[in-house]
């Protein structure tokens, strides 16, 4: 390892990660709450002895405060969901969970020829969601088509999806973007009908809100990040193409499957493009509380996977390539590198041969959408 100072941003990303306050690791690790405090900031390193005595609280290797400063995203940069509701500790574990996927991604970049942004020339200020939502469409040839896998979707038009650990599972999703590429975070303990729509949301924060001027804040952004998700979902040509003709809750279960999305998005998408009517649509939304169907989807869709993380991981056990070796060249543990794949990857893909994971010649990886 190149780096061999002390490095008091990782102990401080390494503290977030796991939701411990200064005091609280101080006291776990034997040390003054002060001490903890002048090792973030950089007035005093820490002995040999207390450093091991941290990363045994913290959970890390050794090693992995001894490696290379970690950029973690910055708040203002990052979408939120439900930012207002969140505590500052939930917040920052998510980000340092954020700067982490962007290690592996870097890493994985480095002996993988990944797909790139499609929009880099695209400029969306200005738009309307619903407008956004059918320019995307049209540049990516989706037409007015359903879309069979967000995910897929998602990568094969340049973005890194990663799955949030559980200690963030109060977090919906969240998005940034990252020396131009961007990057997307799913709560994979949700519902994939959830899912698909917190993806395709982060997609229109990523569109919408990423271009200089003035940005809409709080629930104005979600409102048109929600509108994108829903028009992305739900295109307005094949919606008004599948018309209900009564539109009774046991319909729109059933019109449900069309689309994968909730019954209760589904019944939004109809009042919006006037094929319900306000009196309609809050009787459904009376039956969808009623039914608690907005915790317990009814007719799930299946879970969606990585189909790029999956080949990546795939390669590399042919290579002899574990996930622990790929872990130990991140100086992380291997459980806080499927925190950051789990739901998105097969379980199966794991093991492996004795190999060093050195980067070699890069693979190209062709990612493969179902609308394809």
């Amino acid at each position: 390892m190149s780096y061999r100072l002390f490095c008091p941003q990782r102990l401080t990303l390494a503290r977030q990660k796991r939701l411990l306050t200064k005091t609280v690791l101080a006291s776990k690790a034997g040390v003054a709450s002060r001490s903890i405090s002048a090792y973030e900031s950089g007035d005093t390193t820490p002995t040999s002895e207390t450093i091991m005595g941290l990363a045994s609280v913290l959970r890390f290797p050794v090693e992995f405060f001894f490696a290379s400063p970690i950029n973690r995203p910055e708040v203002e940069a990052v979408s939120f969901r439900s930012l207002s509701s969140m505590t500052a500790a939930k917040r920052d574990s998510a980000l340092a969970a954020g700067a982490f996927a962007v290690e592996l991604s870097s890493w994985i970049e480095g002996r993988f020829l990944l797909p790139k942004w499609k929009l880099t020339d695209a400029d969306f200020r200005g738009y309307m969601p619903e407008a956004a939502a059918a320019a995307v469409r049209t540049l990516w040839g989706l037409g007015e088509r359903p879309i069979k896998n967000t995910i897929h979707l998602l990568e094969a038009n340049g973005v890194r999806v990663f799955s949030l650990a559980e200690e963030s599972k109060e977090v919906d999703a969240f998005s940034f973007w990252q020396e131009g590429t961007p990057f997307v975070f799913l709560n994979t303990m949700k519902s994939p009908e959830r899912s698909r729509f917190d993806a395709m949301h982060e997609l229109g924060h990523l569109i919408l809100h990423r271009h200089g001027g003035p940005c809409p804040e709080g629930r104005v952004a979600e409102s048109e990040a929600d509108a994108f998700a829903s028009a992305m979902l739900m295109p307005r040509g094949d919606v008004l193409a599948h018309p209900p003709k009564f539109a009774s809750l046991p319909v729109l279960i059933e019109m449900k499957k069309r689309w994968d999305v909730s019954v209760a998005a589904l019944n939004y998408r109809l009042h919006s493009l006037g094929l319900i009517s306000d009196w309609h649509y809050r009787t459904l939304c009376i039956q969808i509380s009623e039914k608690n169907y907005r915790t317990k989807e009814p007719s799930p869709c299946q879970r969606e996977t990585s189909q790029l993380l999956q080949k990546v991981f795939a390669a590399l056990k042919d290579d002899g390539v574990t996930r622990s070796d790929v872990a130990a060249s991140l100086c992380m543990r291997t459980e806080d590198l499927e925190a950051l794949i789990f739901g998105l990857v097969l379980t199966g893909i794991g093991g492996g041969k004795k190999g060093g994971g050195a980067p070699g010649n890069r693979q190209h990886l062709r990612i493969v959408t179902s609308n394809d």
